[in-house]
């Protein structure tokens, strides 16, 4: 048997024992590789805080909790300094591929600012600074307790939030 590749299509030469002379030859095509890594994410999502800087709070779309978390930061956001927009969405798997995740991954929450990206425990904080009193004073306060410590926390709450919270079928929507 040999292989043969050149380009995208490859010849597979299958070379029959003795006792069948016949001569079988297989053409597929392959798919070129995905070079996801060549992609500048930031490039590429750049339009999303062209034309209005604000933060994007990306979320479990389907998840109980997180759009529980979503209405109350809308609840106490009253300048509404933050935009919202589901991991689940074309815009959330691009913005997560731009924060350095995987585009399938709903693990965490992640808030998308122009220049950087948050995740787990650092994000709830940085949230938590965008929104109305008191939560920027306790997010300072919260920022004492050692990373390791909050995300182990948010770990805990984010693999279970299924089982604990529920989930549903669609996700809701937030317009601003």
């Amino acid at each position: 048997m040999a292989i043969l590749g050149s380009g995208s299509c490859t010849l597979l030469r299958l070379t029959p024992s003795n006792h069948d002379k016949r001569r079988i030859a297989t053409f597929a095509t392959q798919s070129p590789p995905r070079n996801d890594s060549a992609v500048n994410w930031v490039e590429a999502t750049g339009g999303f805080f062209e034309k209005d800087s604000r933060p994007i709070m990306l979320f479990d779309g389907v998840c109980n909790l997180c759009n529980g978390g979503v209405r109350f930061v809308r609840d106490n956001d009253r300048n509404r300094r933050i935009r919202y927009e589901a991991l689940q969405s074309e815009a959330g798997r691009k913005l997560l591929r731009r924060s350095g995740r995987a585009p399938d991954d709903i693990s965490s929450v992640v808030l998308v600012e122009r220049d950087r990206s948050h995740i787990k425990s650092e994000a709830v904080l940085k949230i938590m600074e965008y929104i109305d009193l008191p939560f920027p004073q306790l997010a300072f306060f919260l920022q004492i307790v050692p990373l390791f410590l909050r995300d182990f926390v948010y770990d805990n709450v984010a693999n279970n939030r299924y089982t604990i919270f529920g989930r549903s079928e669609s996700c809701e929507i937030y317009y601003d």
